[in-house]
């Protein structure tokens, strides 16, 4: 299940542009879940931590608060 997830966060920010939509609501979903099966498994399949990835595809407060959630797992 982690594998579909880590699938569709990477399709959330690949190519042009960012679904905030959809990256978020996966985020947020999953963080009390497998938040950290699915960045080890997008580790494994993109090279890329979630954390770098949300690091370079969004910004702001926006950026803070998914990285935030994401290192909640660490």
């Amino acid at each position: 299940m982690a594998g579909f997830f880590a699938h569709r966060i990477y399709n959330s920010v690949r190519g042009w542009g960012t679904n905030d939509s959809h990256l978020i609501r996966i985020i947020v979903t999953r963080s009390e879940i497998d938040m950290e099966e699915i960045d080890a498994i997008y580790r494994e399949q993109h090279e890329q931590s979630l954390e770098e990835v949300i690091e370079s595809e969004c910004s702001g407060d926006y950026k803070k608060i998914l990285i935030a959630i994401v290192r909640m797992q660490e």
